[in-house]
């Protein structure tokens, strides 16, 4: 369904009030065009902070092309505002996959310059189906799982151009991951299910970033957390932050919920199903919809139902049920409202800066993952304590001295 585009106009403008980093950005963007005469094809979750992305870019110059991540994600209010801005988005909630998939494959027909991705599909199709485009300087990665791939084709040794790991700056993996993926999961798990979680047993599936923000966040409502890792040292950590840790098959059989943040394929599978308690919810907070095994559980089951929007009920031979939330996407986009407003203002400062920093230097770069350079990581932190109300020390110079005589090594 087409979006309305004065709803549109109100979430975007909401957005961009609450988005002051990004806002100054877009101000000297529009200034200095550094994206004079440049495409750029983003492939992101299309809503109204992303359209705030997509017209920082555009306010520089650059003719910015925009396409869904995911066929859950969508906004279709902010769509049909961004569209009226002038930029052109193949994005629609509840999208086929087949026209989520054209959508990608016509941000590559545009032969962009830059690449901003989300999951790193755009590039992924760039090294495979379409490698007749070749003007591209690099690309910028928002997400752990995107990085991975990165990491992937540069260990092969295609990887074609440059590509800037945003997602592993200092002001994005440290706040998004954790603070913003945290606060929207739960947004959409109350959204989707209208339930109590204080008192419940909540899974949370890997400690990452990502995962350690749900955890917190699942016990900060009053649930009791159980983790579930495979990395050693991340179990621990859980353990020390006062979580309990155990094999999912384990735990499966006391969750209330489980939520799944690993990146992984086949966290949650038939072994799990067989034991899950009666009435377990099954969310999804990774990139992909591919932790919950949803052709498992579709086998194991004898009957299925919609039982509320975005709830789908599967029911066991035994009589139990478990509850797969937003079809096993991302439940913070496809049932919530994404990230904090606030905390993307980070993440898609970094993106601007970093495509800026393709546009200017990616020719000359080497075709391997970079970080996000230090500085543009800094300027960030320094363009963010204003709006966040933060006041910092300086050191003074005797403390500098004492700083640098062991920088220095004397």
């Amino acid at each position: 369904m087409p979006g309305d585009v004065d709803r549109g106009r109100l979430k975007l403008e909401w957005a961009r009030s609450h988005m002051p980093v990004l806002e100054g950005i877009r101000r000297r963007f529009e200034a200095e065009r550094p994206f004079a005469g440049l495409t750029i094809s983003a492939v992101l979750h299309v809503e109204a902070k992303t359209c705030a992305l997509a017209l920082a870019l555009a306010a520089g110059g650059a003719d910015v092309r925009l396409a869904a991540s995911n066929p859950l994600s969508t906004d279709d209010d902010a769509v049909a505002a961004v569209r009226e801005a002038g930029v052109e988005t193949l994005a629609e909630k509840g999208e086929s996959v087949a026209a989520y998939r054209a959508g990608v494959r016509a941000m590559l027909d545009a032969d962009p310059d830059v690449i901003v991705d989300d999951g790193a599909d755009l590039v992924a199709l760039a090294h495979t189906a379409r490698t007749d485009r070749g003007r591209i300087r690099g690309s910028t990665e928002e997400t752990t799982t995107g990085v991975t791939r990165l990491r992937a084709l540069e260990r092969s040794g295609h990887l074609r151009f440059p590509a800037i790991d945003v997602n592993d700056a200092e002001m994005k993996h440290l706040f998004d991951n954790r603070y913003g993926t945290g606060q929207s999961t739960l947004d959409g798990l109350f959204s989707a299910t209208n339930l109590l979680l204080a008192g419940k047993t909540c899974v949370v599936a890997g400690y990452g970033w990502c995962g350690k923000g749900v955890a917190a966040r699942l016990r900060g409502v009053g649930a009791e957390v159980v983790v579930t890792e495979v990395d050693p040292v991340r179990g621990i950590e859980a353990r020390l932050d006062g979580f309990r840790v155990m094999p999912m098959l384990d735990a499966a059989r006391e969750a209330d919920l489980i939520v799944t943040v690993t990146g992984a394929t086949s966290v949650v599978r038939a072994e799990h199903f067989r034991v899950l308690k009666d009435g377990c919810l099954l969310a999804n907070s990774g990139h992909f919809d591919v932790e919950v095994a949803r052709t498992e559980l579709e086998r194991l089951s004898v009957g299925h139902r919609t039982a509320r929007p975005y709830v789908e009920e599967y029911r066991f031979a035994d009589g139990r049920r478990a509850y797969l939330l937003g079809e096993g996407r991302l439940i913070n986009l496809a049932a919530g409202q994404g990230h904090p407003v606030e905390i993307m203002d980070l993440s898609f400062a970094l993106q601007a800066l970093s495509a800026e920093h393709l546009a200017k230097h990616g020719a000359s770069m080497e075709p391997r993952v970079h970080a996000v350079p230090r500085a543009l990581d800094r300027s960030v932190a320094e363009a963010a304590l204003g709006p966040l109300g933060v006041r910092l020390d300086t050191l003074t110079p005797e403390q500098l001295a004492y700083v640098a005589q062991w920088e220095g090594g004397t």
